[in-house]
This record gives structure tokens, C-alpha cells and sequence, in this order.
């Protein structure tokens, strides 16, 4: 999802929802314990820790770091930053992005492909200004050699993302060790062994976390990140309690600085320093850069906002904000999200988040309530909404290319007055930009810089030098649907079209059912993607209640396979020796995947990093057989980043679960180490703080006296006092959306005067209203006054540049109806059509326990499901109304074991009845686990019924474990196919 064009449309829709972050001094380390300055205690801190490494390895606005421990540094002096400012008292929860759904590797592999081109082009554009100065007579310096020179490293598998595995376990252990802030927190480390996005990996913590036994219903959550996902994410958990920590961005332009001075505000012309100053003077008086603020989005404030916002007139039955809430993220995925491309119809900065809410209230009652439950889709209710979104098509390309249209003669009009303005050499008047010119000697790589910035820049920029916008479709125009599959799609015939438009259809509705269930209960299919670079038209989904979808759980890649299908060629060397030939040979098997040059179209864009590159999709079986030939070439370090691995807790010694841990070595550590056999015993809530599931020992040293530093110039930690474990979720069950029983919902400040009503775009004529008095609940405050002035900079700053002849997007109009609306459109085909049949299986979300022995226990009862497929726990409650936290016995669960990979063929689409999506198809107990078969085991140590030697004991649990990758086992009895479907 677009971040800067949602995020601004959010805070400007619903300003209150953002808070400036108040920050102190953090040297001093009896701070953090202080109480929060910011008026709320959080509890639990999350990092999506990708959005820490990638500022971290090549900042914006200062020096990029050369080698890895510098990365590595900044990343230390970051965390501590952002956690002074939360002050997690109980958890802390490092993710670090690990191997991806096949879903989101297609985007990986475009943004890695483009980042190599462009960075190739830097390249050879900086060869030819260092040429170019050099012919002036200036001295330029050698271009060092950086360890950190390529971003595409920060890819699960690498050498970077191992070293920086163990950078941030030293981190924790010595803020564990020497800051009392840290000393009573459990911290959990998920790596990039550790399959699964790293917003995903913390949501499916949350979420496995809830109404359990001891658990807190009021916990307060913190989550830091930048994707604008993570809203999407808070809200899908239902936990009313949550705040997003994020940076403040500041757009494009927007701080750019003098050349002369170093300072942002003014350019190089209108600078007061004196040309030819070194930058040593001008640094005693600049000091340091200053770091960027924070803000807190208020998820609890959100849901007021659309409760107050998305107001249903005289509906059928008492409307349910939970429910509400998730229609609010399904319609949002139209718009655009990391799995699928968002519809030619709708754009955010035309308004299309208040044209998908106006008819969702408009036609509620005619469709027959809400589009989603608990992660399910009801397809017959989402082809009626986004047909009226369809209707609306027209209008909406029509007004897009009059305004493109106004745009390019205002441009033209500008770029002839600016020619007849432009100033002549002979006249003595001295160009301004010459002024740049006139800088020390000390400064030359500093100008360098910024001319390759600009120049770089302006080339990505399809309306500079006199460009313009190509359209080759001319949506609005005649015949544009015919004209998009022809020029999109490659379609040639009337036959093709129509074939193709089909498949589109299909892939794309299976994708919004694929992604709505990994919002809410997790991965359904390791292997499904979206296996086109467009989307359909809102007018294209029909017969969606015709369609029946299928998906199988499949696993994760390896580390190694990932970076071979996201990676391009010009970053073989993150890549094992023996699997660089497989890129770079000409005549490799799978040469055909890495392209030196590819299009990127721009479809209408207007920068380069917004076009499509049309790669070709990976072959995940031709992929895997070429990668199983050279996985024994591996060494032993190469194992290690190629296995999956578990997450990992850290606790101090005085933690009150520190004697579990203790405990659990002692009796068990004579076989640790043993790559089959894994001991996990159940965590005591009340030790943890309300936190469930197991620990398990791994195979390093719990609590190894000293800890070596791997950064250079930092000291080894002696008198180490910190344990570490692997942690393991307590087992899957389903989601329930909605806030936890016993919760106190946050103190309502929000009301009906808060919210702004805005025309919809595509009928808005720009014409103001006569009276321009805003509602007292129109104004912003000032952080999210500064996200919507930083918008309108960049709008203008782009209407200069485009011409300025751009409508208005949004205005502001008084509107006596909650319900907003003031679509004109004709009554649509499907509004009085049947709602169909339902079609649960499972419920979806939920496995299916087909292939599940009868004695496999979850607690103390048998494992049976009752007639609506729901599965019964503890005395046969029904887990659809309420989950209790299972009793777990000896003998009863065991932890998922990890297999290697498989190819998992697609199933052929199968046309059935109506109404919700069926089948669930998460898999059974694990993150991961794709077909469980567990086996009975009998309390003697080496006997059970089926299988090698296990034991287990009254609280704790032996299982199987593969871990081949680490032993040099990786490759060996691929083939075979998973039972686990989930079906719609």
C-alpha cells in the first residue's frame, strides 16, 4: 500500500489520530524507567525491524556507512532512541523480515531488480561527472569501496543478515546486562531464519496470544513501522489498546540543501554564507544534523473515527463496529497493498478510501450486510459493491484525463514563458545556479554528491526536460477496456481477451481472499501469487459467487531458493559460490530469470521507482530442481543461513520465568544439541507476565559467561546474567475478531462534529462552497497539520513542475446526512440479487482435520469437531464463541516439525454455489507446519508407537525436529504433496 499517499489521506481524514511523540534526554539510563512523558505506560514494544535496517544502511541525509559494524551501530543508537520514547515494561519483540509468502517475492524481486538498475545507472552517471570535474582541474577523491554498498543484502540467507542476527543478540545482552529499564523485560528475537514477514511474525504473536489462560485483555500495545500495512494490521487484531510509533517523512524536495551553506530553508542563491567557506567552519556552526521526530498514531482513536464515520442509515439489524472495522481493512486492499496492484480505478489521491466508504453506506442494506467475517470474504456481497464501484468507472477517467490534458497545456504554456524569461549570457547578469560553482576545494565531493542527486533525479522524472505523461491506453477514451488487455495483457483477439479477462478475474479475487486471510489468521498458501503485473477494472469482477477457490498450504522457501528468486544478477556475490553460475551463465537452466534489461512502464506514472517492471515470474519447479543440485557444495556457515530456525527469548537471571529455564537445562541438557530430538516445556503465565506457549532449549549455551563482540570497537560482555531459549507460539486457533472479553475500552473522544464530509472526486467540479466556515472538529492538530502541509508542499512543488493546472482533490462541504453519499449512478443489476447459500468448511482460517489420528488430544478432551465444523476443546465448548485456553497433557501436543520444501501444484478452479468462501486451510498447530502427523508416544523413554525415540515427561514435550540444514542433510527427499487445502 502506497504509505506517503495513505498515511497523508489518514491524518488529513482523521487528524486526531496522530500525536507527536515527546522525547528525553537517553543518556542518562535511569530515564527510561521514569514514567512515560507521553501520558500512556505501554506494556509490550514491537519492532518491525525492517524499517530500522534499511535507514540504517543507507540513510538520506548523512553520511552512508562503509562497513557493516557501522550499520550495525546505528541500528544499537536507534533502538535505544525508540525505546525511550515507548518504555516497554514487560516485552520487547525484535522481527527481522525472514523468508516470504510466494505472494510477496514478486514484489521483492521488482523492487531488487530495480535497485540494481538504478543503481547501475548511479554508477556510470557519477563515473561521468567525476570525468567532467576532473577535465575542470578539481581534485576529486577515490571512490572507497564500501562493505555496505548493496541494499539488496538485506534479503534472508545473506552473510549481512546472519551477522546482523548476532549483532542484535549481542545488543540485547548487553542492555540486558548493564540498563536497568531492561532487566525485568523478555525480549524476543525473530531473525530471518525465522520464516514470515516481520510485521506478520508479530501479529501472529498478538494474536496467538489472546484469551488465553492469564493472558491480559488490556494490554498496551506499541508497534514501530512505516508501512502503512501496520495500520491495516492493528486494526485486523481487534486490541483496542494499540499505538503505531513512526518516524515522521518528510517528502520528496521538501529538505533539500543549500550546496553553499548545508542548510535546508533557502537555495544556493539566496544563501548569506560566503562562497568558498569550508565545511569545517560550517559545521561548528550547523552542528549536528537534527534527527527526525516521531508521532504515535492512536488506533483506539481510529475506531472512533470510523464508527462515527461509517454510519449505516435505517439498517436491517443492529450494525457491529468489529465488523465494521473489518470491512474497513478488506476495502482498503483495493487501493493497493504488497500482494496485488492496485485497480486502474482507483487512486488515493483521487479519493477513492471516501468513494469506497460512500457506497459501502449506500448500499449495506442492499447487499445484505457486511463483505467479510473473521477473515472470510462473501463474494456474493463483494461482486455487488464493487460493481458500483464499476458503474462510476467512466466518470472517473473522464475527469483523470481532462485534468492530465489541462496539466500538459499548462506545462507547455510555462516551458514557452520560461524560454522567452530565460536571461542571455551577454547581458551580465550571472546565472544563479552558477553560484553553486563558486565552493572550496573541500567541498567538491560534497557538490559531486548533490549534482548526482539532481541529475539521477531528474532522469527518473518523466516530465523533466519537456516529457510527458505517456497514455497509450487513454482510459476515458472509446474503446479503453479493449485497449488495456491489448497493451497490457499482450492480447490479440476478441477470444483472448475475453480468455484472459477471465483468469484475471479469478487470480485477482483468490488474491483478495488470500490476502484478508493473512490479515486475519495467518498464511494459507506459502506458494500462491498473483501471476500477473495488473489488475482488472472494478467493472471486470463478476461472477464472483460462481468462483471456487482453492488454496494449499505448501511451505516456505529456503533462505538460499528466496534469494535466488527475488535476487538479479548484479547481486550474485550475496549468493554461495556453486549458485552464482546459475545467474551470471549464459547458458544456465534458468538464465532466462535474470534479465540484464527490462521494461518498466510507467502506465501513466510519473518517476521511475512508481512504473511496473515487467520481469518474468519465477518457475518454482524449474527454480528448486537447479537449487538441489548445489546445495551440497554448502559449507557449514552456508547451512546455517540456509536452515529455519525458531524464535528466540531472552530473560535476565532475576526474571520470575528465569527458574523454568533453569530448570529445563538442567535436566535436559545432556541432549542438547542433538539435531532430532527437541525438548519444550509449557511457559507458567504467571511468571511470563500473562505470555503463553514454550520453551525449548536450542544448541548454544543458555547463559554463556561472556558473549564476544561482533562489532568492532565494542567490548565483550563478561559476567554474562542473561538466558536465552527458543520460544515457540502457543498452538493455532482462530482469530476472534473482536476486543477480548474483559477488556475496558478506551475513554470516547471522538464525536459526530469530528468528522470531515468530503465530495467525492470524480463529481467534485472545484467549486467552493459559499460559506467556508470550518466545523469545530474539522481542525487538525498540529502533528497532523504537518503531514497535510508537507503534502501540500509536495503537491505544489509538483504542480510547478507539471504546470499547477491540477483540480482540487478534496474539499471541504458541510453535509447535513451522517450517512454521506450523493452517488448518482443507476440501480445496479445485482442489488436485488440472492444472497446465495453459505459455505463454511472448517470454519475457514481453521484446519481441517482430515488426516488427524482420533487420539491426538488438545487438552484433556478428544479432538473431535462438531456439525458446524468448528473443532471442540476441553469438555466440547465450541471454539466459535469463545476460545478457552486447552489444558495441555503429557502425551496430548506436539509442536510442528519442519520438513524441507515442496512443489505444491495449483488446483484447477472448480465452479460451485454461492455466498461465503468455504473452506479453512491454515494449517494445524505452528507457524508454518503444512501436514502434521503426530505420533503417539509412550511415557518410557525411547518407546512409542510409531517413529524414532522421543520423550516426554508431565511438562514437557519431545518432538521431531528437522533440522538436515544444519547437519548437511538440505536437499535430500524433496517430492510429495501436502493434503492441507483451504477452499472457498
Amino acid at each position: 500500500m502506497g504509505v506517503p499517499a495513505f498515511y497523508r489521506w489518514l491524518s488529513d481524514k482523521y487528524p486526531r489520530i496522530v500525536v507527536d511523540a515527546v522525547e528525553e534526554d537517553i543518556k542518562l539510563p535511569d530515564t527510561i524507567v521514569q514514567p512515560n512523558p507521553n501520558g500512556q505506560e505501554y506494556d509490550n514494544l514491537y519492532l518491525d525491524m525492517n524499517g530500522i535496517i534499511h535507514p540504517c544502511f543507507h540513510p538520506e541525509d548523512q553520511e552512508a556507512p562503509s562497513t557493516y559494524g557501522e550499520v550495525f551501530q546505528s541500528m544499537f543508537d536507534y533502538i535505544d532512541r525508540l525505546f525511550a520514547i515507548v518504555r516497554p515494561r514487560k516485552l520487547l519483540f525484535m522481527a527481522i523480515d525472514g523468508v516470504a509468502p510466494r505472494a510477496k517475492m514478486n514484489q521483492q524481486r521488482s523492487r531488487r531488480f530495480k535497485a540494481a538498475k538504478d543503481a547501475t545507472e548511479a554508477a556510470v552517471e557519477e563515473e561521468r561527472l567525476r570525468k567532467e570535474f576532473a577535465a575542470e582541474g578539481r581534485i576529486i577523491l577515490p571512490k572507497l569501496k564500501s562493505e555496505a554498498c548493496d541494499s539488496n543484502v538485506i534479503t534472508p540467507g545473506t552473510h549481512f543478515m546472519s551477522s546482523l542476527a548476532t549483532a542484535l543478540q549481542y545488543y540485547i545482552h548487553l542492555r540486558m546486562n548493564q540498563h536497568p529499564g531492561w532487566c525485568n523485560l523478555k525480549v524476543i528475537l525473530s531473525d530471518s531464519n525465522v520464516p514470515g514477514e516481520g510485521e506478520h511474525k508479530i501479529m501472529s504473536y498478538i494474536r496467538l496470544q489472546r484469551n488465553l489462560l492469564g493472558s491480559d485483555p488490556n494490554i498496551q500495545h506499541c508497534l514501530y513501522g512505516l508501512d502503512a500495512d501496520l495500520i491495516m494490521l492493528a486494526l485486523a487484531t481487534h486490541e483496542p489498546h494499540f499505538s503505531i510509533l513512526r518516524e515522521v517523512v518528510t517528502t520528496t524536495g521538501q529538505q533539500e540543501k543549500c550546496l553553499v551553506c548545508g542548510q535546508t530553508g533557502h537555495s544556493p542563491a539566496e544563501c548569506e554564507e560566503k562562497p568558498g567557506k569550508k565545511a569545517s567552519e560550517l559545521n561548528e556552526k550547523i552542528g549536528e544534523v537534527k534527527k527526525p521526530p516521531f508521532q504515535f498514531v492512536h488506533i483506539w482513536t481510529l475506531r472512533e473515527y470510523l464508527e462515527h464515520d461509517i454510519i449505516i442509515q435505517d439498517p436491517p439489524f443492529v450494525v457491529d463496529i468489529e465488523r465494521i472495522v473489518d470491512d474497513f481493512v478488506f476495502m482498503c486492499f483495493f487501493v493497493g497493498n504488497d500482494f496485488l496492484p492496485h485497480m486502474p480505478t482507483l487512486e488515493i489521491r483521487e479519493g477513492a478510501i471516501n468513494l469506497l466508504m460512500a457506497i459501502y453506506k449506500q448500499n449495506f442494506t442492499s447487499m445484505g450486510g457486511y463483505l467479510t467475517e473473521d477473515g472470510e470474504v462473501n463474494l456474493s456481497r463483494v461482486e455487488q459493491f464493487i460493481q458500483k464501484i464499476g458503474i462510476q468507472e467512466d466518470n472517473i477517467f473522464q475527469k483523470r484525463a481532462r485534468l492530465l490534458q489541462k496539466q500538459a497545456e499548462r506545462r507547455k504554456r510555462d516551458q514557452h514563458t520560461k524560454q522567452r524569461q530565460r536571461p542571455r549570457v551577454d547581458d551580465g547578469e550571472p546565472i544563479a545556479d552558477s553560484e553553486i560553482l563558486t565552493l572550496g576545494e573541500t567541498d567538491t565531493m560534497d557538490e559531486l554528491k548533490a549534482k548526482l542527486k539532481n541529475t539521477l533525479r531528474e532522469k527518473s522524472d518523466v516530465l523533466s526536460g519537456g516529457g510527458e505523461l505517456e497514455d497509450s491506453v487513454r482510459l476515458g477514451e472509446p474503446g479503453w477496456r479493449e485497449r488495456y488487455y491489448r497493451e497490457k495483457f499482450e492480447a490479440k483477439t476478441v477470444e483472448e481477451i475475453e480468455e484472459i479477462q477471465r483468469d484475471v478475474v479469478l487470480k485477482y479475487t483468490e488474491g483478495l481472499c488470500w490476502v484478508m486471510r493473512y490479515y486475519y489468521q495467518g498464511v494459507c498458501s506459502w506458494n500462491w501469487y498473483y501471476p500477473y503485473h495488473y489488475a482488472p477494472f472494478a467493472s471486470d469482477l463478476k461472477d464472483l459467487d460462481q468462483l471456487e477457490i482453492t488454496f494449499f498450504i505448501g511451505r516456505p522457501f529456503k533462505p538460499l531458493d528466496q534469494l535466488m528468486g527475488v535476487l538479479p544478477a548484479a547481486s550474485s556475490k550475496a549468493l554461495p559460490h556453486h549458485y552464482r553460475p546459475l545467474m551470471m551463465d549464459p547458458n544456465s537452466p534458468i538464465s532466462d530469470f535474470y534479465p540484464q534489461d527490462f521494461v518498466v512502464d510507467m502506465n501513466g506514472k510519473r518517476f521511475s521507482w512508481q512504473g511496473v517492471a515487467k520481469l518474468p515470474f519465477i518457475e518454482e519447479d524449474r527454480l528448486l530442481l537447479e537449487t538441489g543440485k548445489v546445495e551440497d557444495t554448502l559449507s557449514a556457515e552456508e547451512r546455517l543461513r540456509n536452515c529455519i530456525s525458531a524464535d528466540k527469548l531472552l530473560i535476565s537471571s532475576s526474571h520470575p520465568l528465569a527458574p523454568s529455564v533453569i530448570a529445563l537445562y538442567n535436566r535436559y541438557a545432556y541432549i542438547r544439541g542433538q539435531c532430532q530430538v527437541e525438548v519444550i516445556e509449557e511457559i507458567d503465565p504467571i511468571a511470563s507476565q500473562g505470555m503463553n506457549g514454550f520453551i525449548a532449549l536450542g544448541n548454544e549455551e543458555p547463559c554463556p559467561a561472556t558473549i564476544p563482540s561482533p562489532v568492532h570497537g565494542m567490548l565483550d560482555i563478561t559476567n554474562n546474567q542473561v538466558l536465552s531459549v527458543t520460544f515457540r507460539n502457543p498452538p493455532r486457533h482462530r482469530h476472534i475478531a473482536k476486543p477480548p472479553e474483559g477488556v475496558k475500552m478506551p475513554t470516547k473522544t471522538i464525536s459526530q462534529a469530528d468528522i470531515k464530509q468530503q465530495p467525492l472526486w470524480h463529481e467534485d467540479t472545484g467549486q467552493r462552497p459559499h460559506s467556508q466556515d470550518r466545523s469545530p472538529g474539522s481542525s487538525s492538530n498540529d502533528a497532523a497539520r504537518r503531514i497535510v502541509q508537507n503534502s501540500l508542499q509536495q503537491r505544489n512543488n509538483s504542480a510547478n513542475m507539471m504546470g499547477g493546472g491540477q483540480e482540487r482533490q478534496q474539499r471541504q462541504l458541510t453535509v447535513t446526512s451522517p450517512g454521506g453519499g450523493g452517488l448518482r449512478d443507476p440501480p445496479s443489476p445485482n442489488q436485488h440479487k440472492s444472497q446465495g447459500r453459505g459455505r463454511p468448511v472448517g470454519p475457514p482460517g481453521y484446519p481441517v482435520f482430515t488426516n488427524t489420528p482420533a487420539n491426538l488430544q488438545y487438552g484433556r478432551g478428544q479432538n473431535t469437531q462438531n456439525i458446524s465444523g468448528s473443532p471442540t476443546y476441553s469438555g466440547g465448548k465450541n471454539m466459535s464463541s469463545h476460545y478457552q485456553r486447552p489444558q495441555y497433557s503429557g502425551a496430548g501436543y506436539y509442536p510442528p516439525q519442519h520438513q524441507a520444501h515442496q512443489v505444491i501444484p495449483r488446483a484447477p478452479p472448480v465452479h460451485g454455489g454461492h455466498g461465503f468462501m468455504g473452506r479453512g486451510g491454515n494449517p494445524l498447530p505452528g507457524m508454518y507446519s503444512a501436514h502434521l502427523s503426530p505420533t503417539p508416544v509412550s511415557p518410557v523413554l525411547g518407546q512409542q508407537a510409531f517413529g524414532g525415540p522421543r520423550m516426554v515427561t508431565q511438562n514437557s514435550y519431545v518432538v521431531s525436529e528437522n533440522r538436515g540444514a544444519a547437519q548437511g542433510q538440505q536437499g535430500k527427499g524433496r517430492g510429495g504433496r501436502y493434503s492441507d487445502q483451504s477452499r472457498y
